[in-house]
């Protein structure tokens, strides 16, 4: 198997100290960049990232306030900000054509990234990553309830108490994952632990907070789909609760050629579908590697 390699790269920019993984062929090949969502890191595309790297160089960075990356004390939390970063991380590596893989709070990150820069952007995938106001499960309710707030130490209290805690961390993983032993519990586990590092909760809860003003981008996502016409595959877990199947489908309206497929998985669906996902993936971008890589 391909050994998937830890990096970390200082961005004087945003002073920023990035990790990230990568793993790849060592001969010229295509980009995919992952981008993770809450509460995770790229440790999430850990199954994933060996399968894809058969045939493309992959590029799994930890965004500001998840995982190993590191930000300064003054750093603002916003997902303008997780975007500005990631777009100064693409052009550390001097990487300026690729494939996006988006999921959760991926998708808003990635989907700036294609306004900023449509012709870097060679497809989407859309892994339960929303762009759509269909798409939007029942259960954002509280997080919808704060953004009405007035923001106070109670209000940011009292959804932390909610949505920061371990057991909606575990549910994001197992609900709606028909074989629940799939799920492998250091990957919660490891979640948990890493939102406990300092500063780590009030950056969780401006990103809460900022997340509203994702809606009205929106229209500007769905006039770059319209636009551009860029080859998409949304591969949805069609059980999950926070980004729900309507999402998916809803692709079709701006882009109808998109290729939707709804898997029997939950939220993480890379966590107990990796190889599905990766076929998936390979069939949707049609390339076929210079040199046959097989697993050993």
């Amino acid at each position: 198997m391909l050994s998937t390699q830890t990096k970390r790269i200082s961005l004087p920019k945003s002073g920023v100290s990035l990790f990230w993984r990568e793993n790849g062929p060592e001969y010229p090949c295509k980009t995919i960049l992952l981008l993770h969502g809450f509460p995770s890191s790229s440790h999430q595309y850990r199954h994933l990232i060996p399968l894809l790297a058969t045939r493309y160089r992959v590029i799994a960075p930890d965004m500001p306030g998840f995982g190993f990356t590191e930000t300064p004390d003054d750093f603002t939390y916003t997902f303008d900000s997780l975007a500005d970063v990631v777009e100064e991380f693409l052009a550390s590596l001097s990487i300026d054509k690729y494939s996006v893989y988006i999921f959760d709070y991926g998708a808003p990150v990635g989907l700036r990234l294609a306004l900023r820069h449509p012709d870097a952007i060679e497809a989407i995938i859309t892994q339960n990553g929303n762009a759509h106001v269909q798409g939007f499960g029942d259960v954002w309710a509280p997080i919808k309830e704060f953004w009405a707030s007035d923001n106070t130490a109670n209000d940011r209290s009292k959804i932390a108490d909610s949505m920061l805690n371990f057991d909606i961390t575990k549910f994001q993983y197992v609900n709606g994952t028909p074989d629940v032993d799939a799920i492998a519990p250091e990957s919660y586990t490891l979640d948990y632990a890493l939102l406990q590092r300092p500063g780590r909760r009030e950056a969780q809860l401006d990103l809460f907070r900022d997340y509203q003003n994702n809606i009205p981008l929106y229209e500007k996502f769905q006039a770059y789909f319209r636009s551009s016409q860029i080859p998409l595959l949304a591969i949805w877990g069609k059980n999950d609760v926070f980004f729900i199947p309507a999402g998916a489908e809803a692709f079709k309206k701006d882009l109808p050629n998109a290729v939707i497929k709804l898997l029997d998985a939950g939220h993480f669906a890379a966590e107990s579908h990796a190889s599905l996902i990766k076929e998936e993936i390979f069939q949707f971008l049609g390339d076929e590697p210079d040199i046959e890589i097989s697993y050993m």
